[in-house]
């Protein structure tokens, strides 16, 4: 485990083929930095926030994910081979909402930093 940040694992919603609403570029922000395992030993106890222009739209805690960060690699390691370099999203709280070209996302977590993503059109990001 190399360490932690934040990861907006974004879909589209709508009409789309199922396929491709998780495989845009972009799509998966990962941020603002990488705080390393031996600079958070424990990730159970961190603080959760998330508003997109101003609105809060996700407050919450690790304490309550349903699959803790040890037992989720477990679990992930006990279907696929994990590399170097390799992402584990630990899921979604409540709150999931729409977002548009123009908005602007505010995420943070405890620990570990906070950071702004703008929401660009599609195909608008070189």
């Amino acid at each position: 485990m190399a360490g932690y940040c934040i990861g907006l694992d974004i879909t589209v919603r709508g009409p789309e083929e199922r396929s491709l609403r998780k495989s845009i570029d972009t799509y998966t922000v990962l941020g603002p930095w990488l705080v390393t395992s031996d600079e958070l030993v424990d990730p159970s106890q961190l603080a959760l926030e998330l508003s997109v222009n101003g609105e809060p739209r996700q407050t919450a805690n690790t304490r309550d994910l349903i699959v803790d960060v040890p037992d989720l690699i477990a679990f992930a390691t006990s279907f696929y081979t994990l590399m170097p370099g390799d992402v584990l999203l630990t899921g979604t709280p409540e709150g999931v909402g729409p977002i548009k070209p123009g908005d602007s996302i505010q995420s943070s977590i405890s620990s570990i930093g906070s950071m702004t993503t703008r929401v660009e059109p599609i195909g608008a990001v070189a």
